[in-house]
Order: structure tokens, then sequence, then C-alpha cells
């Protein structure tokens, strides 16, 4: 490993656990306000990233940079809400990557003097990239992503048949999208990017 690897790794790591467990985080919080203690009685309304680690997306942050949590435990059956509770836990994760791409993304396009420290402006660009990212791609309404719950909550009945075939080969949907589309989502991603800090990431 070469010392520019190491040094990307090193920018972009923290960036990427930030995601992860703000994301997380903002499932279990929005689910324990709407009266389910699922995820706070199994330890996961924490913002330490050890809680929300899965092993296997943990080395794959290291291997390309880009992975993945553990899902925080909820139970629907505890919501107040029970008609929109399972889309709004579901929003809060993308919601709260949107919150901070736009908040990291406003500090580099209003505060120019952060280009003096090429390290920090490069950590906050990939902080808003991987947040646009994941808020983008979770947004997808296809199991298992948060998309998925959000879209069927508003799906009629009359459309059954249609959740019934995404929740049996939706994860085939996504991996289809991923090898032969995953381009188009990276190209919003960058338009996303540009718009909110005003440049192009590289």
């Amino acid at each position: 490993m070469n010392g520019i690897n190491l040094s990307m790794i090193i920018i972009s790591v923290p960036p990427i656990l930030l995601a992860l467990t703000l994301h997380e985080y903002a499932h279990g919080y929005i689910a324990y306000r709407f009266g389910d203690p699922t995820a706070k009685l199994m330890g996961r309304l924490t913002l330490n990233p050890l809680a929300h680690l899965d092993p296997f997306g943990t080395i794959m942050i290291f291997l390309v940079r880009f992975g993945w949590a553990k899902p925080v435990p909820i139970n629907p059956f505890n919501f107040r809400d029970q008609k929109y509770g399972s889309a709004k836990v579901a929003a809060a994760g993308p919601a709260a990557n949107i919150v901070i791409a736009l908040v990291f993304g406003l500090a580099l396009r209003f505060l120019p003097e952060l280009a003096n420290f090429p390290g920090l402006f490069l950590m906050f660009s990939y902080i808003v990239f991987i947040n646009i990212l994941l808020a983008l791609f979770n947004l997808l309404p296809l199991p298992p992503l948060d998309g998925s719950h959000i879209f069927f909550t508003f799906l009629p009945d009359s459309m059954r048949s249609l959740r019934m075939f995404l929740n049996q080969y939706g994860l085939f949907v996504l991996l289809f999208i991923l090898f032969f589309f995953f381009g188009w989502l990276y190209s919003l991603v960058r338009s996303v990017f540009i718009f909110i800090v005003g440049t192009p990431l590289f």
C-alpha cells in the first residue's frame, strides 16, 4: 500500500463512519420517539460507531472506501403512528445524511479559507459526497433499503402484487441496478454535490 492510498483511507474512513453512524442513530432515535424502545434496549441508540458497524461492511470500508452498518432493530408494532410510523422512521436515516451534507457542503461553499487546509477541505468534501450517496442510494424504493418502507406506506392495496414482487425479488433488482446503472446514480450524486458546494469533488 503506497502513501497515497494510505492517506486517502485516513481521510475517507472518518466521513464514512460519520455517515453510517448518524444514519443508523437517526433511525433508532425517531423510532424511540414514536414509541419503540427496541434500539435503546439493544444498545443501538448511541453515537458510538462500534455499536453500529457490520464486520463485513467494515472490511469493505478499507477495501473500497465504502461500506455499510448493521440495521438498527425496530419493531413497528410499537409505533404510536401505525399508518405512517414506518415511513417516518425509514426517512430519518436519509434525512440525517442530507442534513450532514448540507452543513458541511455550505461550509465549503461559504468558508473559502478552508481551501488553505487541503486535508480538512478534502475530508469535508468526502463527508458531503458520501452522505449524498448514502441518502440517495437508500431512497431507492427497493427492499431492503429505506426507500422501500416509504414506498410501501403509500402504495395502494390494489398494487399489493407489486409489493410482494419487490419483497421477493427486490434484492436482485437492486443488484442489477448497481451493476448496470450505478453510473447514473453517481452522476446524480455528483450533480447534487455541485449544487450544494458549487464546485465538483474531482
